[in-house]
């Protein structure tokens, strides 16, 4: 069975493609590259498209006719969609909905579609449950709020049946080593700090110490990136078997501060990471961690990986392969 992939290039995207050819499925990748970490895909064919473009894409799905889809295409950078919301509307919204419009006219049925917990805004309560208030405060979660609403009209409209999944902090690489996180810029704190700690920069930056936490430090839920992947397809395996629409928190239940995240390079690398204390960023929770039974109960989905260390060991190795 093909499973359509957008963004199968990209972070996230690539680890669920491993995880969808695991599982004994074909992995139809799209991506238009331009803020790629591959340049192919290892699972299977690799079609370079934008989703805003509806002839690419009637193109595509004619070609491999995918049962299902898998959404994971859109720029994902809080700081740029500030300051370039249109860039982001039109990318994550637009592109979005005539990926929609293709599949409606296609009759391609289930969508696993890549949310974020920042559609939540800041909490009013942590954790943070599926019925906390949606409220997000910048353009990046409004955009991926949007298609949330557009995915529950399609739903009421066409029948098309949707998993959106709000995950937290995707972080880690692939155990095997084969893929892990290569954006550029690079924003993450895991990846940043590694890099600071091998001397790749010349700083990590820790924004804010003052929060009331017990190290001064924000926290957040780091949930592995292999989890994430694995949710993804167990999300495919509740609607093809039926499930009705939902969505879903993906997360470990467990914060770490940010400075406990510094520790866990330094124990990992064997080196300092060096850091430059700086004030808060507007708009930055002081505790950010899911409450994810929901997914639990609804797809016996159960993180792997919830050690931090661990997790830190993942992309410090493949940080390490990746520029070697």
């Amino acid at each position: 069975m093909k499973v359509l992939v957008t963004g199968a290039a990209g972070y996230v995207g690539s680890h669920a493609c491993k995880a969808l050819a695991r599982r004994g499925l074909q992995p139809v990748g799209l991506d238009n590259l331009k803020r790629a970490g591959l340049r192919d895909l290892p699972w299977g064919p690799l079609e370079v498209a934008d989703t805003r473009d509806r002839s690419a894409l009637d193109a595509i799905l004619h070609r491999h006719r995918p049962a299902a889809v898998m959404h994971f295409a859109a720029y994902a950078y809080v700081g740029e969609s500030v300051a370039e919301p249109g860039r982001y509307y039109h990318n994550n919204v637009l592109g979005s909905l005539t990926l929609l419009e293709a599949l409606r006219d296609a009759g391609v049925g289930p969508f696993v579609f890549s949310s974020t917990c920042a559609t939540y805004g800041i909490p009013s309560r942590v954790p943070i449950d599926e019925d906390h208030p949606q409220a997000p405060i910048n353009p990046y979660g409004s955009s991926k709020l949007m298609v949330e609403r557009i995915l529950a009209d399609f739903d009421r409209a066409h029948g098309l049946r949707s998993v959106a999944l709000r995950y937290f902090n995707a972080a880690g690489a692939d155990p095997d080593g084969e893929i892990g996180e290569n954006h550029e810029p690079e924003t993450h704190a895991i990846p940043l700090a590694i890099q600071a700690a091998l001397g790749r920069l010349p700083r990590f930056q820790v924004f804010g110490t003052d929060y009331p936490t017990p190290d001064g430090s924000a926290i957040r839920d780091y949930v592995h990136v292999s989890d994430l992947a694995d949710a993804h397809v167990r999300a495919l395996d509740y609607l093809l078997a039926g499930g009705p629409s939902t969505a879903l928190n993906l997360g470990t239940g467990q914060g770490h501060s940010v400075l406990q995240v510094v520790a866990a390079v330094e124990a990992e690398t064997g080196r300092r990471v060096p850091l430059e204390r700086t004030a808060r960023r507007s708009g930055d929770p002081a505790v950010l961690v899911a409450e994810a039974a929901r997914a639990r109960a609804t797809l016996g989905w159960t993180p792997a990986f919830t050690d931090l260390r661990e997790i830190v060991r993942t992309a410090v190795a493949w940080e390490r392969r990746r520029v070697a």
